[in-house]
């Protein structure tokens, strides 16, 4: 469990806007990813987890509501998001 803690404070430190920052876009955007990773990842091992299914679904939505945002936000922020993440769009 300590090392989720020590991940996601280093995706805060290298998404973070300013010193302080965890709740600018690119920060959420990068947690959600961790979280979609590590989800799928449960997946693949417990195929009939449908509960957990549904919190993917939700999180992926959630994570393209926030891009979507940023998208209209500020389209170079965004795009090197896109990039630094490895997503498609």
């Amino acid at each position: 469990m300590k090392d989720l803690a020590t991940d996601k404070q280093k995706i805060i430190e290298e998404f973070a806007q300013k010193k302080g920052d965890t709740g600018s876009p690119e920060v959420q955007v990068a947690l959600l990813s961790q979280k979609i990773q590590r989800l799928s990842e449960h997946l693949d091992i417990n195929k009939k987890d449908n509960h957990s299914r549904r919190g993917l679904l939700k999180v992926i939505a959630k994570r393209r509501r926030i891009l979507n945002y940023l998208q209209k936000l500020d389209e170079k922020r965004y795009k090197v998001l896109i990039k630094k993440l490895k997503l498609k769009k």
